[in-house]
């Protein structure tokens, strides 16, 4: 017995010796407390809600907190109006009296329906009927006029507002004044909902509105004008379906595949029952943990069950393979059980450090969602070691106890990789490169990771409403999957790219400055016009101006139409510029008596403290364009003045999904290189194994940002995360080999322990790189592209970590193993000496 064991002064052999003794002594009480926490955490599961959509990540932003303040103060006609919904019109010519007939008897279903709570409407249909007939002033009216009238009429008229901004604003790109002919139309529906309804930049979760517009689609596919719902509510109901297909296409998926390597890896039914169990037992902990925290379920929280799926199948299968390992030894139960835990206790203790650290390097993100999936899936792992750990061996143990009672074939108990086998030979290519060059070898792969490293530099980082949106076309598989996991028919994203191709103009969309200000201050106006000199290049120019729209431009407007506005405007006017300087109180108040007030309060607040300038940009500028020249001409204000707009802040979170990778990777690398360095030195006396177990992870990490470069895929919502989940999952293969190496080491040289490690442990990682790589591997066949690419990277992320540890981290051990050969070699001779001496 070695003085460790003789002594137990240390506190982790002390627990890992009570676990020991409670996985063979008391293995029933151990499953029957397993269980009965199983329940508590169902009870969490009825408790867990869902969140989708891009708004979650933009909520703690100033840009977007500024925005919301922007759609509180200037509702409802600031920008989208959430309360409405856009009836899209195709046709050959949707200015034929019969288009615009089914368009106004479509809406006057709507407004017949009380649940839809329609307040108003409006279409290009009910301004021609308006303009035949002015006294039509109700969509019935306007449907009896265009039945009476004659298509000679009803071309006139269309004719006549050709130049009507009301009318052609809802009419596409194509509109032709001669021909009277349009092949696109937009009708609105106003509706009378809850207040608060903004979303700031981007759409998500459960919406007051999906209900009314998804019975404006039941409505909308009884007319025979072509006419396609959409709108907030629509966004917001694909947003979550989206989540539910995926997972009823990737879940089957990756069990199939999982059941399929977890039979090659244990080949034995009650191992694999058993295994099975056990990780399902881990997401309903983990599932139930998140219910309790009141979390909600978004979309990056698909990632969660392959990433347990990953580690529970690792920790399983080392679990039964070491175990049986010492069977084959000619062990008993209990002394095999108790020899494989005494090993595996403390590497799965070591690996979920790592784990949980690397997902918990994800809190330094100024992102909630990322930051809430670091705290489930960490808190996953901690609970797949504890299953894994004690719950499975307990199983285990009472399994073989009762085996002789039941008569059923036992199967293969043989562990992976060892003896004369195949993979065995194959897994040792690591050791050979270690007897031959080790230093040399080291050399090119510090060589490989660097050059990965610097060609990753030029990884792009994304953000945007359609990553978390489904294609516009989905693959043509998923036509041949059954129909109870077929994905659903979707629409936002071809109405989006619709509605583009038809209805924008040259103008690649805006920005908006958010100014809190007395907008009484006499020189607040002369201010915003001059804001608007000499613009950026990304802004568009009317001369030498910005194009913009703000309070300016609503009082030169109204100026031009109302000649005693002009008056009281010249009156007030001391520079003679048309920018009223006096008096701005009684100028806001004719304006708010007016016609004019409702396009007022989209630009000027009612406490009259604030305002919002609305600045067209190019269609060509980069969103790192527009965000920098949105800053710089905010700088030009005095007072509050805040950039906004969708633009800027998909480009703040965009900035932030790299600042959090990068961040995260750091955080996570540095703690996990402190963790095994103090578990090293706590564990064996040697901290600079700590050094060596991180060689292998800095290779995978390299390879995997340089992948990401190679193969196209930027940072982003879901990515960002994957740099430091490479620490965390990939540090589990050398974890394993190092421990094993360590353990190995004591009864033999370092060549004989790094092959009797790489046979028996590196089989064991074999089977659980190919489980795991297909497991997660699965997500690439997810509804959601950003959802397989994260698949893709995390997958290719194991078998980086695998090769890394199998190929680079036996020359590691060699070099260290030289440098502290003097040490190592008397400390082992003499704890084997006192070993046999006991």
């Amino acid at each position: 017995m070695s003085d460790r064991d003789a002594a137990g002064t240390r506190l982790h052999e002390h627990a890992v010796d009570r676990v020991e003794s409670l996985i063979v002594d008391r293995p029933r009480t151990v499953i029957v407390a397993f269980l009965l926490v199983t329940v508590l955490f169902g009870t969490g599961l009825g408790s867990v809600t869902t969140s989708a959509g891009t708004q979650q990540f933009a909520e703690d932003l100033p840009s977007n907190r500024a925005l919301e303040d922007v759609q509180t103060e200037f509702s409802p006609t600031f920008g989208e109006d959430v309360g409405s919904t856009q009836l899209i019109q195709r046709s050959n010519n949707v200015l034929s009296r019969g288009s615009m007939l089914a368009m106004l008897r479509t809406q006057h279903r709507m407004e017949q329906r009380e649940g839809m709570r329609v307040e108003g409407v409006n279409s290009a249909a009910a301004i021609v009927a308006r303009t035949i007939d002015p006294s039509a002033t109700t969509t019935e009216a306007q449907i009896r006029t265009l039945e009476d009238a004659t298509d000679s009429e009803v071309r006139a008229a269309v004719r006549e507002n050709a130049d009507n901004p009301a009318f052609t604003g809802t009419v596409s790109n194509d509109f032709n004044r001669e021909s009277a002919s349009a092949t696109a139309a937009i009708g609105v529906v106003r509706h009378e909902v809850p207040g608060g309804l903004g979303s700031g930049a981007g759409q998500g979760g459960s919406s007051p509105l999906t209900a009314i517009q998804l019975e404006a689609q039941r409505i909308a596919t009884t007319s025979n004008g072509d006419i396609t719902v959409f709108g907030s509510g629509i966004i917001a109901q694909e947003f979550s379906t989206v989540i539910t297909d995926s997972l009823l296409v990737v879940v089957p998926f990756s069990v199939l595949f999982i059941v399929f390597f977890l039979v090659a890896a244990y080949r034995e039914l009650f191992d694999l029952l058993l295994g099975t169990v056990t990780l399902l037992l881990s997401v309903v902990w983990t599932f139930g943990f998140l219910g309790l925290l009141g979390i909600p379920f978004s979309q990056i929280m698909i990632t969660v069950p392959p990433l347990l799926l990953a580690v529970g199948i690792d920790f399983g299968i080392h679990s039964v393979n070491r175990y049986r390992e010492e069977r084959v030894e000619g062990y008993g139960i209990d002394e095999a059980m108790t020899r494989a835990s005494d090993q595996l206790l403390v590497a799965f203790l070591v690996v979920t450090g790592t784990t949980v650290i690397g997902f918990l390097a994800n809190l330094t993100s100024d992102l909630q969602p990322i930051r809430e999936f670091g705290v489930v899936a960490a808190g996953g792992i901690l609970f797949t070691f504890l299953l894994f750990g004690i719950f499975l061996p307990a199983c285990k143990v009472v399994l073989d106890r009762n085996r002789h009672r039941i008569s059923v074939p036992t199967g293969s108990q043989q562990p992976l990789g060892t003896g004369d086998s195949k993979l065995g030979a194959v897994l040792s290519g690591g050791v050979v490169i270690a007897r031959k060059a080790p230093v040399i070898f080291l050399i090119v792969a510090l060589l490989f990771t660097m050059g990965a490293g610097a060609y990753a530099t030029g990884v792009d980082t994304s953000f945007s409403q359609e990553d978390f949106l489904p294609p516009e076309e989905t693959p043509a598989y998923y036509e041949h999957l059954p129909d109870v996991i077929e994905p659903s028919e979707y629409t936002v994203v071809s109405q989006l790219n619709f509605l583009e191709s038809k209805f924008t103009a040259t103008q690649g969309g805006s920005a908006t400055i958010y100014l809190e200000r007395r907008m009484t201050d006499p020189t607040v106006l002369e201010e915003i016009h001059r804001a608007g000199d000499d613009p950026p290049s990304s802004f568009v120019r009317d001369g030498h101006r910005a194009e913009s729209t703000s309070i300016v431009t609503v009082i030169q407007d109204r100026a031009e139409r109302d000649p005693e506005f002009r008056r009281l405007v010249q009156r007030n006017d001391r520079n003679g510029n048309g920018i009223p300087d006096e008096n701005l109180g009684e100028i806001y108040d004719y304006l708010l008596d007016s016609t004019s007030s409702e396009r007022t309060l989209q630009y000027l607040a009612e406490d009259r403290r604030s305002a919002r300038v609305v600045y067209t940009v190019s269609a060509d500028a980069s969103n790192e364009e527009v965000t920098e020249d949105s800053r710089a001409v905010a700088d030009r204000f005095r007072g509050t003045a805040i950039a906004t707009g969708e633009i800027v802040v998909f480009k703040a979170v965009s900035d932030v999904i790299f600042e959090s990778a990068v961040l995260s990777l750091a955080v996570a690398l540095a703690a996990t290189v402190v963790f095994l360095v103090a578990v090293y030195w706590v564990l064996e006396g040697r901290p600079s194994l700590g050094v060596a177990n991180t060689v292998p992870i800095a290779v995978a990490v390299g390879a995997i940002a340089g992948s990401m470069r190679l193969l196209g895929i930027s940072f982003n919502a879901f990515t960002a995360t994957i740099l430091a989940l490479t620490i965390g999952l990939g540090i589990d293969y050398s974890v394993h080999v190092v421990h094993r190496y360590v353990d190995e080491r004591r009864d033999t040289d370092a060549y004989t322990a790094l092959d009797r490690t790489v046979r028996g442990t590196g089989g064991a990682l074999a089977g659980s790189m190919l489980t795991t790589a297909s497991g997660i591997g699965v997500l690439m066949l997810a509804v959601l592209d950003v959802l397989g690419q994260f698949g893709l990277l995390t997958a290719l992320s194991i078998v980086y970590s695998f090769v890394a540890s199998l190929l680079v981290l036996p020359s590691v051990l060699i070099v260290w193993d030289r440098l502290t050969a003097g040490d190592l070699d008397a400390t082992m001779g003499a704890e084997k000496g006192r070993g046999e001496a006991g």
